[in-house]
């Protein structure tokens, strides 16, 4: 257990601090546009934290004791100012739905397609798929021998992005990317087909990483200043950073495009968007076990009325699109 052990041996060495809010950096490039502070740790959050995602505009869910088999996913409501941005958290973290949901989670906590709850579990390498009201997993993906390390994020491309609809996943600590699709397996959970590793760096062909230690990860349109394409930011732990990418023709990062988009982290771990003022917002594993909070990007769109909700628009295709999928990339199980 990689992570947890080294924040172990930092504690004992007495080298692992809070990160400062002043340590904190928005790289200058966009420090004009976007501003990031600490809304502090999740009161009755056991720690270290994992990933996070949004159950409504008011409750988060979010991991607790990440990567280890007491791991549990804890629900939240938040506190917001008079412009919506949450500011902190009301009352104390309970385990979502009273459950046990959420062994070894990690950096990929991310609602999907059914409103299945989809957890990356590290350092097992598997995928666990939560339905609507379970108290526990209903599902777990073994992906030994499918991806070369432990996957640590899941994430899936939105609608109005290039290869909308499909699934991401990574590995901490080798970075590895990968594309994938879903189908429904007939009892509302889903299969993974074609799991495929992406060449992230077209310009060094056979570089197939996300470097800094990939861990959650989120999308963002070429609609917010200073992203003049689709682009993705993603929670760097090993390098204590967000990174920013552009995106490929396939939803895929490009790691020739990276930039730096905050530095001065301990641990960046989760990572989510807010559905009410689109703040981004992201978890760390280690450094006080906080959620950070980054301002100035756009509101979501609201959805047209009568239009699909993208995870449900995703998978009108799967279901015929999931053999010729299965034909051309190996299938996991």
């Amino acid at each position: 257990m990689r992570k947890q052990l080294g924040v172990s041996i930092a504690l004992l060495a007495g080298t692992l601090t809070s990160a400062p809010v002043s340590a904190l950096t928005v790289d200058p490039f966009y420090a004009g546009v976007y501003s990031a502070a600490s809304v502090g740790s999740v009161p009755g959050l056991p720690t270290p934290y994992g990933g996070l995602a949004f159950l409504d505009s008011d409750t988060i869910v979010i991991g607790g004791s990440a990567n280890t088999a007491s791991g549990r996913i804890y629900q939240i409501d938040v506190v917001r100012d008079a412009d919506s941005h949450i500011t902190g958290f009301s009352g104390s973290a309970s385990a979502f739905r009273g459950g046990t949901i959420g062994e070894y989670n990690d950096g990929g906590v991310v609602f999907g397609p059914g409103g299945v709850l989809f957890t990356s579990r590290w350092p097992v390498n598997g995928l666990g798929q939560t339905k609507p009201g379970s108290i526990d997993e209903d599902k777990i993906i073994d992906l030994t021998g499918v991806t070369a390390s432990s996957n640590s994020a899941i994430g899936f491309v939105p609608s109005g992005f290039a290869g909308a609809g499909s699934v991401k996943l990574v590995s901490w600590s080798g970075g590895q990317w990968y594309d994938a699709a879903l189908a429904p397996d007939g009892s509302g959970t889903y299969v993974l087909l074609g799991v495929t590793q992406v060449d992230v760096d077209p310009v060094a062909p056979g570089t197939q990483n996300v470097p800094g230690g990939p861990e959650g990860f989120v999308f963002i349109s070429d609609s917010n200043a200073l992203f003049d394409v689709d682009s993705m930011l993603i929670a760097e732990y090993s390098a204590g950073s967000i990174g920013a990418y552009e995106l490929d023709a396939d939803g895929n990062p490009l790691v020739n495009t990276r930039r730096s988009f905050i530095t001065g982290l301990s641990g960046a771990e989760g990572a989510a968007i807010d559905p009410v003022t689109g703040d981004f917002l992201f978890s760390t594993f280690g450094g006080a076990n906080q959620i950070v909070v980054v301002k100035g990007f756009l509101p979501p769109e609201p959805p047209t009325p009568g239009v699909p909700e993208p995870a449900s628009l995703a998978l009108l295709g799967l279901g015929l699109a999931a053999l010729a999928v299965a034909r051309r990339r190996r299938p996991a199980a």
